[in-house]
């Protein structure tokens, strides 16, 4: 398909090539074995098997290969520009990629503790080394990785990717950017220098809350065969209905993203914006009820890319179509923080991201790591004026208007 053609029509048609019946939602395949040909002359051992020679209408065992999945990567393929291939999770995703990689050292920050836990096993095996994010050029090594997530979790703001591709590459080490807060659309890491893009495919690939998912795409065609057969031992594939959940969501991937990054970056306007008036707290009594007053009462901070100060213009160029759906807020007190999430209705009080419905996690729940004031918030499909309602009402609570 070609490249000039749009990522709302890419994720709707970058699979018509597999298409081999007439239904128009594709068939949902469970089988984890399939039938040779019956033509001895059509059967290929599969040491003889060239790249070129493989159909990806055939297939032969689910840990190898299987429709659905293949269908997932060939529109995954066209939407993140490079070889995609999916994993059962998006930590599976990285462990593959340090299998591949098997770095030294690796430069990583906060970000996803989940990720720190697998940066631990390969400690325990290989001895890789951690050094922090902002480690100086030579600190690293050829062959070492940069681990770089933007926009980062949990807070929602970004890095300059192209600084990091500069520094890695300076000192011939590689560059994995984890896209997961900022999916097709919003960003694409590889226009930066990224060698490996990865995304935790449970939130936004998956997009319902439903279906674990994880991914990492290449233009390295050797490092694609390798994470192929990789994997095949690894054996950390999708299954097969995760794989059908996730070609029905790339469906709807552009339209879901553009409306929740709108959303999302239109309360953080509104919250940051009441943040920074006036300090209303000690004024009159009709002061005290307003907006600004009650926001300010009850929120010390509010995260996102949207409202980051930066140097240059490198965030708005990374990021030209939004800044993301999910954002966080520091509370006044850990108090507020552990309450707020019972006193909305239009938020679901639940970890993860990236589903329709909007979710908001007192962090410290599932992360250890974080300040326990704060509250990372992923924006859904709802009415954003909705939301907005649904966190001022929350607020005046603690205000006591």
């Amino acid at each position: 398909m070609s490249g000039s053609v749009g990522n709302s029509t890419q994720s709707l048609h970058a699979d018509d090539v597999l298409n081999v019946v007439s239904d128009v939602a594709p068939p949902m395949h469970l089988s984890t074995t399939f039938r040779y040909s019956k033509d001895p002359a059509a059967l290929v051992p599969f040491a003889d098997l060239s790249d070129t020679q493989i159909d990806p209408n055939t297939h032969v065992y689910s840990r190898v290969s299987a429709p659905n999945q293949t269908r997932f990567e060939t529109i995954l393929s066209s939407l993140l520009k490079g070889s995609a291939l999916s994993y059962s999770s998006g930590l599976s995703s990285l462990h593959a990629a340090l299998t591949l990689l098997n770095p030294r050292r690796i430069s990583v920050g906060e970000g996803y503790h989940g990720c720190h836990g697998v940066i631990a096993l390969f400690t325990r095996l290989t001895g890789l080394k951690k050094l922090p994010l902002e480690c100086e050029a030579n600190d690293l090594e050829a062959g070492d990785v940069i681990l770089l997530e933007t926009p980062v979790n949990p807070q929602g703001t970004a890095f300059d990717i192209a600084s990091f591709a500069e520094k890695a590459h300076s000192r011939g080490a590689y560059l994995i950017v984890d896209s997961t807060f900022a999916p097709p659309g919003l960003q694409d890491p590889f226009l930066w220098g990224a060698d490996i893009v990865m995304h935790s495919g449970t939130k936004y690939f998956g997009g319902h809350s439903d279906a674990l998912c994880g991914v990492l795409a290449t233009r390295n065609k050797e490092w694609y065969s390798q994470l192929f057969e990789d994997r095949i031992f690894l054996g950390s594939l999708m299954g097969n209905m995760e794989s059908w959940l996730c070609v029905r969501s790339l469906r709807t991937l552009e339209v879901r993203i553009q409306r929740q990054s709108e959303n999302a970056t239109r309360i953080v306007k509104w919250l940051h914006s009441a943040l920074n008036k006036r300090n209303l707290q000690s004024g009159s009594e009709s002061n005290s009820a307003s907006e600004e007053a009650v926001i300010q009462a009850a929120v010390a901070d509010v995260y996102h890319a949207s409202v980051q100060v930066t140097e240059g213009d490198w965030l708005s160029k990374q990021m030209p179509n939004g800044f993301g759906p999910v954002f966080s807020i520091s509370m006044k007190n850990e108090e507020f923080a552990k309450a707020l999430p019972s006193k909305l209705h239009f938020f679901q009080h639940a970890t993860s991201l990236g589903g329709v419905e909007t979710l908001i996690e007192w962090r410290t729940m599932s992360d250890p790591s974080v300040d326990r004031k704060l509250l990372r918030i992923s924006v859904g499909l709802e009415n954003w004026e909705d939301l907005k309602g649904d966190l001022l009402g929350a607020f005046r609570q603690f205000a006591g208007v």
